[in-house]
């Protein structure tokens, strides 16, 4: 009696989902925690930095939180390595090149000037030694090395270094050399090292693990390493990046850290001391800390909630977003977000994973600031004869076996 009334309930379900009607109403909501009265917008003008030039932007959206002759042309010392650094690590998350892959010193690479570790021609190094040495004290020889590996030749290099500008937007730049070392018409400004410097660190995050090393060695312990950006040891949530000076240039950096899942970059060009580009960095992360934050809204691949579906060999499905969502706030204003979703009641099947099932978009005072799609997390059959009775036939199956 159990087995017929078992059937006789599964053919009902079937008949319900393949000639049932089926709704498709879209429902939106808005949400709304209890609004405050915000601060106004973050009050800069008490920065009082004596730097040329500098610029700090938040590193996920890029918008400029503040600036001074941002656009002024300048030379970059070894903050140059940014772009040089860029071009290893492009090639070592395409495939090109591996950590393990020894690089020879040459010639030309063992008589560099500056900062370096003193590589003997022909001496060998692994691109992960190599990578270190450049980020953690400049080595000016070790760059001119992988500048060959990469290229062929330092010259070959440049041309790399400047048709990647080019396409990251930097138009205030020409690099002449790889390293940094004075020359005329190797200029850039703050604004282009931003734009560098976040590209390395927004797209190949795993640099940190170089920039954030205070002491290291090569050379089984023989060559200590210490690094020149003093703000990874003193400053909380620093992770990087590089330093940069000479006697034309001066007083050079590019600065990041990141708290409570906001990360900033700091650049300072052209102080007129060491200490004072770090006291000034230091000022335009406090500053960015102080008056903003980083609001997550939607996690990618997080479940939403769960929608009906007709017709299908499934009655439900969970919807998740499709990236992350989230926004730049100033502080405060985080508590007056509005979200509107649109999605429907019931979804018809088949259903395929990834497809768009709806959308949701946050609002801040009437304006969109951020939105993300609202996709199926599965594929969901339609229901036909065939998996109709693999349906039926695998529920006797597990009846059969209690």
């Amino acid at each position: 009696m159990k087995k017929i009334l078992y059937t006789i309930l599964s053919l009902f379900l079937v008949f319900t989902f393949l000639f049932a009607p089926y709704s498709f109403a879209v429902s939106s909501f808005i949400w709304s925690e209890d609004t405050f009265t915000t601060s106004a917008t973050p009050d800069s003008t008490n920065l009082n930095l004596e730097s040329e030039s500098c610029i700090l932007i938040e590193q996920t959206s890029g918008k400029i939180l503040y600036e001074k002759n941002s656009h002024e042309q300048l030379r970059p010392a070894s903050v140059t390595k940014v772009m040089t650094i860029l071009l290893i690590m492009e090639a070592l998350d395409s495939g090109k090149i591996s950590l393990t892959d020894k690089v020879p010193c040459s010639e030309n690479a063992s008589k560099m000037g500056g900062s370096q570790i003193w590589l003997d021609v022909r001496e060998e190094l692994t691109v992960d030694e190599m990578l270190k040495a450049i980020c953690v004290v400049s080595a000016n020889d070790c760059t001119v090395a992988m500048a060959e590996f990469l290229a062929g030749s330092t010259e070959a290099f440049v041309d790399k270094m400047n048709a990647r500008a080019k396409e990251l937007g930097m138009n205030d730049t020409c690099f002449k050399n790889c390293h940094g070392l004075d020359e005329d018409g190797h200029l850039t400004s703050s604004y282009d090292i931003s734009l560098m410097s976040r590209e390395l660190l927004q797209n190949h995050p795993s640099i940190t693990k170089y920039t954030t090393i205070w002491m290291d060695s090569l050379r089984d312990g023989k060559s200590t390493l210490t690094n020149t950006n003093k703000l990874i040891r003193n400053y909380k949530g620093a992770t990087g990046l590089k330093t940069g000076s000479t006697g034309l240039a001066l007083y050079n950096l590019s600065a990041s850290a990141t708290r409570d899942n906001l990360s900033l970059i700091a650049v300072i060009m052209k102080a007129p001391s060491t200490k004072i580009r770090f006291e000034e960095a230091q000022k335009l992360l406090d500053y960015g800390f102080n008056n903003y934050s980083y609001v997550q809204f939607a996690k990618k691949d997080s479940i939403l909630k769960s929608i009906n579906v007709s017709k299908g060999v499934l009655s439900s499905i969970d919807v998740v977003y499709e990236n992350d969502s989230g926004c730049l706030l100033e502080k405060g204003k985080d508590k007056n977000i509005e979200q509107v979703l649109s999605i429907p009641e019931c979804v018809s099947a088949p259903i395929t994973k990834g497809q768009k099932l709806g959308d949701i978009t946050y609002f801040l005072d009437g304006e969109a600031i951020a939105s993300t799609n609202l996709i199926a997390d599965k594929d969901v059959k339609k229901v036909n004869l065939s998996n109709m009775f693999e349906f039926l036939f695998f529920s006797w199956f597990r009846l059969l076996r209690e």
